[in-house]
């Protein structure tokens, strides 16, 4: 563990709470930021959730390009990949809370959304944040008005729509490992009724290693190249009804994630016994020495619209109706056991389609206020690999679909006791059913369904302990349904060859319920003119929470559910210090108990410890301002998977990320130009880990360091 940077962090993070008394308290410093946490626009200060925000502006500053590097900014937030392999993958884990899987039957434990539209799939969720209005991470459970699959928490994607005067916005990028960036965005009005918007955004960039036995691959070792774009067009009627029609979609072609694999650690696995050894490996961990091509590189494609009713009944009701659809399909796969000889290889593709649609109704009378609605969610979804190789032996098939339906109805109702205390409570009730099938050899099929209901619910109180500081208590639950395993190669020994049937009770079966209820308490606000901060302790109880644990056994890669209850405990804080009218100080630190009830399980991918410090100095010039900005940001030891491992082989060691930007912009504010570096110490370290008992894999960082220009123009 770094304990120098541990302990600067803990102090300056420590210092920036303790120094109100020094401030100047004669300005104001900090825009009011409105956030839609509750389905409905809320100062920041008025939510009684845990809540992160990220403006363009602020994301730009900390080199923050996608999901990934929002995960280094947030307090017990970690983000990582695996997903095999594939570089567009996005694995959020909050409070111990997520999922490193991505086929059909798993399900996270933090839902994504954009712009209210649910991201059911891992792969391709690792969205480019070009041309975005905002981002919103919401910590705990958000069963009442999220529904499932939010146990840990929301990450909500707000994009930059039709505006109301005319807007052209250009930026690029470039700099080292290639880097080549550019995107677009244009907005106008049409009519008086009617306004568009478009953007367009292409990112690449060159690759951290090569397949060293395959010259003729198209795509290096983490290589990235992705178009994307979206347009929308906003139609007001009357002064009361606003309908907007969004569409986007996405086209990624990469190289496949770094990775290596451990083989003379575990002198008994498979991979070891055949006479292979680490030696066969690539020298440097981030090439890889696959001789399979088919291997070397991942795709992903996604194409969606929304179309969403607003309509304001009266000055004080409000109703709305969203509807979504959404295609996904990926290829990738890895070849496990990082060699030329292809003794493990599960080359994969897989696509999924979903639909949903929403009324929401929300509305103030009196001291009352509340948002109610009905929800319906459906997908269908396949992966499939094509003559994988387990161990040596002849090529085979796996296949895994799934059909999901889930239908929900909530209310949150909030009552104003007087002007600085405000009592809420939230019910939902949601009903899914799963129908799964899985085809095993070509041989084995097998099919189950199952349907789940559970009632979420929440307490909530916001109170205002000074004019400008405000607290809040809250007892909330979370709710994920149950799950078929991934990888069900249990069926295998249950399987008798010569009558083809089942000889033991099937074990492709889906667990219970997951449930969480969290317990937290808070203050946030500005106590002084100088200084905004917020603060969270919170105790979370999770009973049956799936831990998805991977092993070579059953004559394939078999992945199954061990249930576990857990209890997450800790503490979070963020502020902002204007130290002076010029120099800013922005830390962020989260800790994190994970207590499981079974002695050899872990969390997986949850540090302990995380932290962040970013002063930011601006220097006021004739023609414009100078700002400079530095990021730290650390996340303490975790395990890459669920286990224990006893020979530590799966623990993750600490790393510290700085990444830096000097920035001018003009006095109008309507070009910019900056010097970044992302990573600029270079520092490599490992994204996830997975001990099989045959050879153990070791997921690489993408993330080297990177210096360039970016350029803005706004007209």
């Amino acid at each position: 563990m770094h304990t120098k940077p541990l302990v600067a962090g803990i102090a300056l993070a420590l210092a920036s709470g303790m120094s109100w008394a020094q401030t100047d308290e004669s300005n104001s410093y900090f825009e009011e930021v409105v956030v839609t946490a509750q389905k409905r626009e809320q100062s920041i200060y008025d939510v009684p959730v845990a809540i992160s925000a990220f403006t363009s502006d602020t994301m730009e500053k900390q080199g923050i390009s996608d999901l990934t590097d929002i995960g280094k900014f947030v307090p017990n937030l970690n983000i990582t990949g695996f997903s095999a392999g594939h570089t567009s993958s996005n694995n959020a884990f909050i409070r111990g809370i997520g999922l490193q899987d991505h086929l059909i039957t798993t399900d996270p434990g933090v839902g994504v959304y954009v712009d209210g539209v649910y991201l059911g799939r891992q792969v391709g969720q690792n969205w480019s944040l070009s041309n975005i209005e905002r981002v919103e991470v919401l910590r705990g459970p958000q069963g009442t008005l999220y529904g499932r699959n939010s146990i840990g928490g929301a990450i909500n994607i707000i994009t930059r729509g039709p505006a109301e005067e005319p807007e052209l916005h250009l930026g690029t990028e470039f700099g080292t490992r290639g880097r080549l960036n550019g995107d677009i965005y244009a907005s106008a009005p049409l009519t008086d009724t009617l306004a568009v918007s478009g953007s367009l955004a292409y990112q690449s960039r060159d690759g951290i290693g090569e397949f060293t036995n395959l010259p003729q691959a198209d795509m290096d070792v983490g290589e990235l190249q992705d178009f994307s774009g979206r347009v929308a067009a906003r139609w007001t009627p009357t002064d009361a009804l606003t309908v907007t029609f969004a569409a986007d979609a996405n086209d990624g072609k990469n190289g496949l994630r770094p990775y290596t694999t451990l083989i003379d650690e575990l002198p008994n696995g498979a991979v070891y016994q055949a006479g292979y050894r680490n030696s066969d490996r690539a020298n440097d961990p981030y090439d890889n020495a696959t001789g399979q091509l088919n291997q070397t590189e991942v795709t992903n494609k996604a194409a969606g619209y929304s179309l969403t009713l607003d309509y304001d009944i009266s000055d004080s009701l409000h109703a709305k109706v969203l509807y979504s659809d959404r295609h996904s399909e990926y290829t990738s796969g890895l070849d496990d056991d990082s060699i030329e000889a292809d003794f493990l290889s599960f080359p994969e593709e897989g696509e999924a389609d979903q639909r949903s649609v929403e009324f929401q109704l929300d509305g103030e009378m009196g001291a009352w206020d509340f948002v109610t609605g009905l929800y319906y969610f459906e997908e269908q979804g396949h992966n499939f690999q094509d003559d994988t190789v387990f161990n040596g032996g002849a090529p085979s098939d796996f296949y895994l679909a799934q059909d999901l339906e889930s239908t929900a109805i909530y209310g949150n109702l909030g009552y104003h006791v007087n002007d600085g205390l405000r009592l809420s409570g939230g019910l939902r009730y949601t009903q899914d059913e799963k129908s799964a099938h899985t085809i095993l050899f070509e041989t084995i099929e097998e099919r189950n369904t199952r349907d789940w209901d559970e009632i979420s619910w929440e307490l909530a109180a916001n109170f205002d302990v000074t004019q400008n500081l405000s607290g809040y208590a809250t007892i909330q639950n979370g709710y994920t349904s149950g799950q078929y395993p991934a990888r069900p190669y249990c069926l295998v020994g249950s399987f008798n060859f010569g009558t083809g049937e089942l000889a033991r009770p099937n074990c492709f079966e889906a667990n219970d319920n997951v449930t969480a209820m969290n317990y937290e308490v808070g203050i946030k606000g500005t106590p002084l003119d100088n200084l905004k901060m917020s603060l969270a302790l919170f105790n979370t109880i999770y009973s049956d929470l799936p831990y998805q644990v991977s092993t070579t056994s059953g004559g394939g890669f078999e992945t199954r559910n061990l249930l576990v209850d857990q209890v997450s405990r800790g503490i979070e804080w963020e502020s902002s210090l204007a130290i002076t009218d010029s120099f800013m100080l922005h830390t962020t630190l989260g800790y994190i108990d994970a207590d499981v009830d079974d002695d050899d399980a872990a969390a997986p991918l949850t540090p302990e410890l995380t932290a962040s410090i970013s002063p930011e100095y601006t220097l006021g010039l004739d023609s414009g301002e100078l700002s400079f900005r530095a990021d730290w940001s650390y996340r303490s030891e975790m395990y890459g998977e669920p286990s224990k491992d006893p020979g530590r082989l799966t623990k993750m060691d600490s790393r510290a990320l700085i990444n830096m930007d000097i920035t001018y912009r003009n006095h109008d504010g309507n070009w910019s130009a900056s010097l970044y570096g992302r990573n600029i110490t270079d520092e490599r370290y490992d994204n996830a880990r997975l001990n099989t008992g045959d050879y153990v894999l070791v997921m690489l960082s993408n993330d080297a360091s990177e210096f360039g220009i970016r350029l803005t123009k706004e007209m």
